[in-house]
């Protein structure tokens, strides 16, 4: 095996089935986001999301996607050479994986993108103990979905993040402050039809509690792309938290628990979820910019 693909799989304490796949999928994640680097893609674009926040911040829960946003709005923007240089860095680390492009008939300011693999051959290839890839069905499948916003709304800021594997390299990500303001939309706007994001609201604690900034103008800009505020109504701190303590009000928050709860290594972390945990949360630690 490479030398490098032993050196990440090494950071993790893999015992069970969902424990390498976990692992499986992150390696292939930074390994995409180093043939996006090596491609130049971060002139164009910049990492966000659950996935960023993992990988660059340390979150303590296991993120699905890779999402990203254009630096200025594109909406004919191609991915196709960015995706082909991703494919590329994976083949060349051994994975054979296909990338495809998941055109919408509907259009919208989402690109969809999936990489995937047979995972039998995939944890062969980073030496994953037989015991466990025989308990594998054969046609299983890892899917990383990447997914990027050609219509970004303005007033985010971005910095250079450094990775040390598989080698060094840098990506351009979302401030802190920004990430926030695509969390707090994404727990006041996402709408699921029978299904509680719970993998919002543990970012969003996550984010509290190290009482990180919302950069207000940001999430203003999202809300407004989206038609949940008013275009000329400036967002101000009293009216999030009023928006916040609704959708609290309005929260199932043993669904949530049960939605992130595979996510996480200890669930035990979710104990305290209530909406008056949530009430006290945003009352003593939401912050603006």
């Amino acid at each position: 095996m490479n030398p490098a693909l032993s050196a990440m799989l090494e950071r993790y304490r893999c015992e069970s089935v969902d424990d390498y796949d976990r692992a499986l999928r992150e390696i292939i994640q930074e390994i995409a986001l180093l043939g996006l680097w090596r491609s130049k893609f971060y002139e164009r674009a910049a990492f966000y999301g659950g996935s960023a926040l993992r990988i660059l911040h340390g979150l303590e829960r296991f993120s699905e996607d890779l999402d990203f946003s254009l630096l200025r709005p594109d909406p004919g923007f191609s991915p196709k050479r960015y995706l082909a240089a991703a494919r590329d860095e994976l083949l060349a680390f051994g994975f054979e994986v296909d990338v495809e492009e998941k055109i919408k008939r509907a259009g919208g300011p989402i690109r969809s993108v999936f990489i995937k693999g047979g995972t039998k051959k995939l944890m062969l290839d980073i030496q994953v103990p037989y015991s466990i890839v025989s308990r594998i069905p054969t046609n299983q499948r890892v899917k990383v979905k990447l997914e990027l916003d050609v219509d970004p709304p303005p007033g985010f800021k971005t910095e250079a993040k450094t990775l040390y594997q598989p080698i060094p390299f840098s990506v351009l990500a979302f401030s802190q402050p920004d990430l926030l303001a695509g969390k707090l939309h994404a727990v006041l706007c996402r709408r699921w039809k029978k299904r509680v994001k719970g993998r919002d609201w543990y970012d969003l604690v996550w984010f509290l509690a190290r009482q990180t900034p919302v950069r207000l103008t940001h999430l203003e800009a999202r809300l407004i792309q989206t038609n949940d505020w008013p275009p000329k109504k400036p967002l101000t701190k009293k009216a999030l938290s009023s928006l916040l303590l609704k959708s609290i009000d309005s929260t199932d928050f043993e669904s949530a628990r049960n939605d992130v709860a595979p996510f996480l290594d200890d669930p035990q972390v979710t104990a305290l979820w209530s909406p008056a945990f949530f009430r006290d949360l945003i009352r003593d630690r939401l912050k603006t910019t």
